[in-house]
């Protein structure tokens, strides 16, 4: 039973790790697969205060949705070969994993539901420094971790929506 609350926390930690160093880290990159992350998600999340539409597109699409979606799941299949060995580990890697794209989706079709549930998602995109607030579904590891920045409610995320002159 040890692999149930085991298979939670990486997946927290892995959540934190794969969106700082993989969807960040190479998706700046403009020639790197992960650079949908930054240079089309953001921008709209960023844009529309929150919403990204895409969300509302056909997965068959390659769009973000698709690649972000391929990627959940090469996480799915990665884990297959434990399943025999720590099924309630594997079984919340996989649970996670839906998880995270259930409320991550939903987080960028519906901005209310987002502030009032993921206030910490809500942050990481519209808050002033989009480089902190890495856990989508809790912000475990962001509070372990010190990457953790409250903006929602605070005069911060008031100056970080003003747009430049």
């Amino acid at each position: 039973m040890i692999g149930i609350p085991l298979g939670l926390v990486y997946s927290n930690f892995g959540e934190w790790l794969l969106h700082r160093y993989v969807l960040h880290g190479l998706g700046k990159r403009h020639k790197s697969f992960w650079s949908f992350h930054w240079h089309e998600h953001h921008r709209r999340s960023r844009r529309h205060e929150m919403v990204d539409a895409q969300y509302h597109g056909p997965l068959w699409s390659w769009s973000p949705q698709s690649k972000e979606v391929l990627g959940l799941a090469a996480i799915v299949v990665g884990h297959l070969p434990l399943l025999k060995w720590a099924p309630g580990f594997v079984a919340s890697v996989w649970a996670s994993t839906v998880l995270y794209y259930v409320v991550h989706r939903r987080a960028h079709l519906d901005e209310n539901w987002a502030r009032e549930h993921l206030p910490w998602h809500y942050d990481h995109h519209m808050g002033k420094d989009q480089n902190a607030n890495w856990c989508v579904t809790y912000p475990l590891f962001d509070y372990v971790l010190g990457t953790r920045r409250k903006y929602l409610g605070t005069p911060a995320l008031a100056e970080a929506r003003v747009p430049a002159a």
